[in-house]
């Protein structure tokens, strides 16, 4: 694998210590490691390690910084072909996330701290992977930045057991006895409560030393400033040392006998505390954050309220006092170190993140409406399912609450999206509530196969980098994989895989699919034995309406008439289908041909259902509507019907089939109401008649 990892500095600290040891084993393990800072002390280092750094001012909070930033880190990305970007902390993260929206990169990052919950902190959610340092906080991320559940990994920081030591405390423990307060110097840290604790030790341990290591930024001189004076004004100046920073802190915690971690709010992790487990030095610490992951209250060390001088100070004396207990809690962290802690441990389970995030590809498809199209999509889903298999894709299908039913049972996708854009979702609002949905599920792909101005919008609004789709000019500059659609007069499977191809999948097979259940097929057979059809006789099967919006399509009462009487004359039973609203024509029909028995299961299948019952005709009639796919997709022989609309670019593929069209000068005009329908009268009983009889033989 290709890592880039991002930080604000390469100075002293905890995350900067953690990017070099992770670094030092992706080279050792034969993965290329390339490293984005501003600079600092530990570039040296690095680069002796094998691996490779680019200076980027990423350490400056600045907009205008910011976007200038993001060009460069992208031709970094794409020049050393980087896999995974890995952001550590949130200025740096900005930058990352928006140069890996320009490439392929994969975006990942590990939260530090404990942040302030406000909009510049949010980047920090916005990963492929949330690698976190603690339970504390994962539950933050997940409850005040929303981030989801399935993409938060818990990689705890880790301690090099190579570098730092074991040491019995027996071992050290000489006259002096040294106490330290490790990290740089701020508030968060609570510098003055040591200070204050150390106070009310001072009688009571005549040899005590104590050891202030860390240094303060610029901006937190005055703060250092005030912790020494406290140190002068409560008589600790001759016992105390401020050591600034130190590079070599095994050799510190060599020579001390106790480490106190006094920070007053949530602590991310707290770094020192294994550090300090491993040297084997005693650890007195604030139940605050993640601290309470890695110290069990008098078991491995001693957990004190948080700004509480009093309990610190109590809590230093009874390890003072009780050297065995040194012993015992130094001997359990140890343990506890060795087995979740080590640095190999780490390393193994932020290159799981890696390969998971590289691994695991979310594909989501859009397509609303309507019935026919969402029939018409299945190829496309069988495609994209042996493009990206199971084991390591996993697609999901956003669809509307009128077509669910025919996408329940597919083979091809791992997770069922509805909306009802036209109800409860309905406007601006439902858009941005089904985006939000749709972000939180992280997609790494969005293909719309809906191609309208709700589907692009929905797309954009999922937060997804690769958005596939056509470019129509409804709202398509918010797809960034797009494909010019000049209407060509190509079939509907066909124009359908023109958006697949950009994701190299070509059409192979156009054949429709659908999944009822046995249940289906059960309500369809007690539909039929209800009707006395024998299990030889032949049904041909004809759908008489269309949707509301196109009645252009239907073909006349007059002819349906003529066509069924002259089948019952052949022997042959016709079963009508059709939605509640055709039950009027229906019974129009039946009244029409009262010696004839039709069997009407208008308004009386579901979608599933009713393809059993079309998979049972031997033939089937229909316009262009829903129907007419679900016989291509059950592979019954049809006869389509066309007239307002281009058979060319509307007719579903299928082996045996007619279609019958006339070729009128205002023909196809996609008019949704028409005074004459000529198109639809020009066809005749009889040739459609002649066609069922081919078909049936």
């Amino acid at each position: 694998m290709r890592i880039l990892q991002i930080l604000p500095e390469l100075n002293v600290g905890g995350v900067e210590t953690g990017t070099l040891d992770l670094s030092k084993y992706l080279v050792r393990l034969g993965h290329k490691s390339v490293v984005v800072s501003a600079g600092g002390s530990l570039v040296q280092e690095l680069e002796s390690q094998g691996a490779k750094h680019y200076t980027l001012a990423v350490n400056k909070k600045s907009l205008i910084s910011i976007f200038k930033l993001i060009p460069e880190l992208a031709e970094i990305i794409k020049k050393e072909e980087i896999d995974i970007v890995h952001a550590r902390s949130r200025v740096p993260a900005w930058v990352a996330y928006f140069a890996c929206r320009r490439t392929k990169a994969v975006f990942i990052t590990t939260c530090h701290g404990y942040y302030k919950k406000h909009f510049f902190s949010a980047v920090m959610g916005w990963a492929k992977r949330v690698i976190v340092l603690s339970n504390v906080i994962a539950r933050h991320m997940i409850e005040d930045f929303a981030v989801p559940h399935e993409r938060i990994r818990l990689v705890p920081r880790s301690v090099d057991l190579e570098k730092f030591k074991y040491l019995n405390p027996k071992v050290k423990r000489k006259e002096d006895f040294n106490v330290a307060i490790i990290g740089r110097i701020t508030p968060l840290k609570g510098h003055l409560h040591f200070i204050k604790a150390m106070a009310y030790l001072s009688k009571a341990i005549p040899h005590l030393k104590i050891w202030i290591v860390g240094d303060a930024s610029a901006s937190k001189v005055a703060y250092k400033e005030e912790v020494q004076i406290l140190v002068r004004r409560l008589g600790l100046w001759h016992c105390t040392e401020f050591l600034g920073t130190q590079r070599d802190i095994p050799a510190i915690l060599a020579h001390l006998d106790l480490v106190v971690l006094a920070t007053t709010t949530h602590e991310a992790f707290g770094r020192v505390i294994i550090e300090a487990m491993a040297c084997g030095v005693p650890v007195v610490a604030t139940r605050v954050g993640g601290v309470v992951d890695i110290m069990e209250d008098g078991k491995n060390g001693i957990l004190v309220p948080p700004a509480d001088p009093k309990s610190i100070a109590d809590a230093v004396m009874r390890i003072f006092k009780d050297p065995g207990l040194a012993v015992e809690f130094a001997e359990n962290a140890y343990a506890k170190v060795k087995e979740k802690y080590g640095l190999e441990l780490m390393v193994k389970n932020t290159l799981d993140v890696y390969r998971d995030a590289l691994s695991n590809f979310k594909i989501l498809i859009i397509k609303f409406s309507s019935l026919g199209d969402i029939i018409l999509t299945t190829a496309a889903l069988r495609a994209l399912r042996e493009k990206f298999p199971k084991e390591n894709f996993k697609i999901s299908f956003l669809t509307d609450e009128g077509s669910k039913d025919i996408l329940l049972r597919s083979l091809y996708i791992d997770e069922l999206l509805v909306c009802d854009l036209k109800n409860k979702d309905k406007g601006v609002a439902g858009l941005w509530s089904n985006g939000k949905v749709l972000r939180s599920k992280n997609f790494d792909a969005v293909i719309d196969l809906q191609n309208n101005r709700s589907s692009h919008l929905l797309a954009y609004l999922s937060g997804c980098i690769h958005r596939y789709g056509y470019d129509n000019k409804k709202f398509a500059f918010l797809l960034n994989h797009s494909i010019k659609d000049e209407r060509p007069l190509l079939d509907p499977v066909t124009h359908q895989f023109r958006i697949l191809k950009m994701l190299g999948i070509d059409l192979l097979d156009n054949r429709l699919e659908l999944w009822p259940s046995g249940e289906d097929a059960q309500a369809v057979d007690e539909l039929l034995n209800a009707q006395w059809l024998s299990e030889v006789q032949k049904i041909v099967g004809i759908n008489i309406g269309a949707s509301k919006r196109w009645s252009t399509k239907c073909w006349p009462l007059e002819h349906l008439i003529r066509f069924c009487e002259e089948l019952e004359l052949r022997d042959i039973r016709v079963v009508v289908t059709g939605t509640q609203s055709d039950l009027p024509l229906a019974g129009m029909l039946i009244n029409s041909l009262k010696n004839n028995k039709i069997i009407n299961a208008c308004g009386k299948t579901s979608i599933n259902e009713l393809a059993v019952l079309i998979k049972k005709c031997q033939v089937f009639v229909s316009a262009d509507s829903s129907p007419l796919h679900i016989a291509s997709a059950v592979g019954t022989a049809f006869i389509a019907l066309f007239g307002p609309t281009d058979w060319r670019r509307h007719l579903p593929p299928g082996k045996n089939h007619i279609v019958i069209n006339k070729n009128l000068n205002c023909s196809p005009c996609y008019k949704t109401k028409c005074r004459t329908r000529s198109c639809m009268f020009a066809i005749s009983p009889e040739e459609v008649l002649e066609a069922v009889e081919k078909l049936l033989k």
